[in-house]
């Protein structure tokens, strides 16, 4: 018997390097602007992120919507120029973004010990597929925000996916970068969860989680029957 019947994946910084991308995005967007101060890639994506993150809370709307706005709030505090090709641009951007080197033989290795697999992600569902694409394995359950009509952290997505999936909680593992989106929601609900702490950050307030990683070789030693590591 596999020791989860599910393991569910926060997408983008999970299995998706979301941080890279976002970081390339928008310091070539500096560099078009010519921006004289030319911060590094990853202080704009932290500064996107903080930016996304009170956006999503606010109401549902689509996410490239939430990507479009994002982003004009970001050239307008640089000065950069922004028109909505720009958000567009993002949007299809995120569509190629690659998979983090781990996230296939780890994907591979719970799929072949029994597990099913699925993804709970604070996208549309057009920018997702893409994504899978790059993946290379083929999800049991894919639920969006745009499915549910609201965002994580709010725990009206948990109990959706959930009842979507249909395996009581304590045979779920939820698997996620995304802490301040992910992890007390989940646990909230009765789910077994892992932060993937890819930058070895300090465990904040509230994080919640049962395990954190730093990447998914865990869940792949996981899925070989040895016993969950830290």
């Amino acid at each position: 018997m596999p020791p989860y019947d599910v393991v569910t994946f926060d997408n983008y910084g999970t299995l998706t390097d979301w941080e890279g991308g976002a970081a390339q995005f928008l310091y070539q967007l500096a560099l078009r602007n010519g921006d004289a101060e030319l911060v590094p890639g990853v202080q704009l994506q932290r500064e996107f992120e903080r930016i996304q993150f009170d956006i999503l809370g606010s109401g549902y709307r689509t996410y490239k919507q939430v990507l479009a706005q994002a982003l004009a709030e970001v050239c307008e505090q640089h000065g950069w120029a922004y028109d909505d090709t720009l958000g567009r641009d993002l949007a299809n951007a995120m569509r190629s973004w690659p998979s983090f080197m781990d996230t296939y033989p780890a994907l591979t290795r719970a799929k072949a010990a029994g597990m099913k697999l699925a993804i709970l992600s604070n996208t549309d569902r057009d920018i997702i597929s893409h994504s899978i694409r790059q993946h290379r394995v083929a999800f049991d359950f894919v639920i969006t925000a745009e499915d549910v009509g609201t965002y994580k952290p709010d725990v009206a997505f948990f109990s959706y996916a959930l009842e979507r999936i249909g395996v009581p909680a304590d045979r779920v593992l939820h698997v996620a970068f995304g802490f301040k989106y992910d992890n007390a929601p989940a646990k909230k609900l009765g789910l077994t969860t892992a932060w993937v702490n890819r930058h070895h950050e300090r465990q904040p307030d509230g994080v919640a989680a049962d395990h954190m990683w730093r990447d998914l070789w865990p869940l792949a030693r996981l899925a070989d029957g040895q016993s969950i590591p830290e």
